[in-house]
């Protein structure tokens, strides 16, 4: 699906004065969510950053209705407030749940996991900025191998849960990445899942530049080298088909891939980062792109456009 910004609807849903820190991620994928949807819809929002954004009762920054809700309750929520919709004769409203990696990857999973085995009806973003920003920057499962945190002081242990893949394993309609630095590439998306009936999941990287420690007017530029080093591939698993995004193509010959130094020298996060650390990232993309390779030759055997 083709899109450009000549294309785009000149209505602004998320309203400016908000609570954002300066450069954050959450506010531009917001922007970008409404033009997309071109205001047809309701949020669905636990316990976030994005509920400081909104701002104090009786104002809110959002210009949609948003359901604010407990930090595990966002899927089983959203469900039942779309069965509402349709009983009120209202399908066409997409009912959008807006959280943060920790609602999505961690305390929230058991009810995206039912909400996912239920196929119910709605589109899922999860804006991944890597820890619990909200809260003073905790690990959480999302946050990445070597990252610092107030909890992992000398680099995490772990490497990043791959959510989209376990989503995808669910057996969902549709499956994507997104970046915020990519942003026709997320309304896409976006525009892709409101077409589709069922359980549809945006996994969507949010650099954050309090968290990870970078000037606030690079958000764009730390994306954008996040997918360029091949750290966050973008794709969309639709229907059982995965399809890398024509963005990153290229990037299937590791000689098109920027180095990883140049994404990690940027953030405060990573200043501690060690020679084996280093060489333990840049393994785990070679990993991950040698995946990504084995399912775009498995959807041209079974038929499919990969």
């Amino acid at each position: 699906m083709s899109i450009s910004i000549r294309s785009l609807t000149l209505n602004e849903y998320l309203l400016p004065g908000n609570a954002a820190c300066p450069g954050c991620p959450a506010t531009m994928g917001l922007r970008m969510l409404g033009k997309a949807l071109e205001g047809k819809y309701v949020l669905v929002i636990p316990a976030c950053c994005s509920t400081i954004i909104e701002g104090p009762y009786p104002k809110s920054s959002y210009g949609v209705p948003v359901l604010n809700i407990a930090f595990a309750a966002s899927p089983s929520a959203a469900a039942g407030v779309k069965a509402g919709f349709d009983v009120l004769g209202k399908g066409d409203v997409h009912v959008v749940v807006w959280a943060g990696d920790g609602a999505t990857a961690d305390i929230g999973m058991a009810s995206l996991s039912g909400a996912a085995e239920r196929n119910d009806d709605i589109i899922y973003v999860c804006y991944d900025n890597e820890a619990y920003m909200n809260t003073g920057i905790q690990r959480s499962s999302a946050t990445p191998y070597a990252a610092w945190t107030t909890t992992t002081i000398t680099g995490k242990s772990e490497h990043k849960k791959n959510l989209p893949m376990i989503m995808a394993a669910h057996g969902i309609p549709y499956v994507a990445t997104a970046s915020v630095a990519y942003p026709l590439d997320f309304v896409a998306k976006v525009r892709r899942a409101a077409s589709i009936r069922g359980m549809r999941y945006i996994h969507l990287h949010s650099p954050c530049p309090t968290g990870w420690r970078f000037p606030s007017d690079k958000t764009v530029e730390v994306g954008r080298l996040a997918v360029q080093t091949g750290l966050w591939p973008l794709y969309e698993i639709d229907h059982g088909v995965f399809k890398l995004s024509d963005i990153c193509k290229p990037l299937l010959d590791k000689r098109n891939r920027k180095p990883i130094e140049e994404y990690i020298k940027i953030q405060g996060r990573f200043s501690r980062v060690s020679k084996e650390q280093l060489a333990e990232l840049e393994r785990y993309v070679e990993s991950l792109w040698n995946e990504i390779a084995l399912m775009i030759e498995k959807s041209k055997t079974s038929g499919a456009a990969g």
